[in-house]
């Protein structure tokens, strides 16, 4: 199968069929052979009834249907361990993403090369608030990732198969697919400015708070990306330094004491001092931020999917190896 459209809804009943005519229109003229995955994310309103309508005059339509609304990364997740094509398409539900874009993204995918092609709306019908956090977040991201895209959290993406099946999309991190991809060893990276069309049925499901937790999950992803395989590069590294500096500072104050001392100067308690509590404090932190080190590798140690690596190909008479994700 040529391409897989994964399509997140969530309360989108009006959009859907719509979308599904105009996807499937797109494909066929091009001569691609498809499928349409819909991830129901636990809409209150008719989103699966049509979607299981669709899928009995379709056979192309297929549908998962969430108990309750678990957010877009879990409805991409299910997605990707479903999905069959060679590439994978990903899209909104509410119709700003044009379909009509899939061609020139597969061509991207197939002919150019790329693993991840990003959708970069560069001209947006969205309130300037929206905007304007929008160029925001983006520039932070293009900073902590080093990936050169102008809209990390465009819906409108383009995988190669291999992508979607290598990384493990959890909590909100569909705003960065981009950096776990690149984290799983796909360093072709790319974006196209595609249409962003005003919203055509229902109401947007982002608020402000999207703002705030985009923010929260970058700080997440990027310890995760540079230190979930090695915690003791982290929490190892400061513990012992701050262990380090508060016993500099206790050192010098039990030379200070002892200066006194010698010099039959009546010294005053080592407890009396405010520098004492101080750097107990800091060598106690430093101690378990340690051991909060030496507990990660151990949990790193015993995780099922320590050793899985992602294997590029492998020679015809070369067997299957333990361990190795191929």
């Amino acid at each position: 199968m040529d391409i897989s459209v994964i399509v997140p809804a969530y309360n989108e009943d009006e959009s859907i069929p719509e979308l599904t005519a105009w996807i499937e229109r797109v494909c066929v003229s091009h001569k691609l052979s498809y499928e349409i995955i819909y991830i129901d994310d636990g809409s209150t309103d008719n989103t699966w009834s049509t979607i299981t309508s669709l899928s009995v005059s379709n056979p192309a339509v297929k549908g998962i249907s969430f108990r309750r609304n678990y957010g877009k990364a879990a409805a991409l997740h299910i997605g990707f361990q479903s999905c069959s094509g060679n590439v994978v398409i990903t899209m909104d539900a509410d119709m700003q993403d044009s379909p009509d874009e899939i061609p020139a993204l597969y061509k991207m995918i197939t002919e150019e090369g790329y693993d991840l092609v990003s959708g970069w709306k560069k001209k947006r019908y969205d309130p300037f608030v929206k905007r304007f956090t929008s160029k925001i977040y983006n520039r932070t991201a293009r900073m902590a990732s080093g990936i050169k895209l102008h809209d990390f959290n465009c819906g409108l993406k383009a995988y190669r198969k291999e992508v979607v099946k290598s990384i493990e999309v959890f909590g909100e991190m569909h705003r960065y697919i981009p950096m776990l991809a690149k984290e799983a060893g796909f360093k072709k990276i790319g974006e196209k400015v595609v249409v962003h069309r005003a919203r055509k049925y229902g109401k947007t499901k982002y608020g402000f708070s999207r703002f705030i937790n985009g923010y929260l999950d970058l700080l997440t992803i990027g310890f995760i990306t540079r230190f979930g395989k090695r915690p003791m590069h982290i929490f190892g590294l400061g513990g012992s330094l701050m262990f380090f500096i508060g016993f500099l500072m206790a050192l010098f104050l039990g030379i200070r004491k002892l200066n006194f001392i010698s010099q039959g100067i009546r010294a005053p308690l080592v407890t009396d001092s405010p520098y004492f509590y101080i750097s107990l404090a800091v060598m106690i932190i430093g101690t378990l931020l340690f051991i909060a080190g030496f507990l990660g590798e151990l949990i790193n140690r015993t995780s099922v999917d320590r050793n899985h690596y992602l294997v590029k190909d492998v020679t015809p008479n070369s067997g299957p190896f333990p361990g190795f994700d191929v």
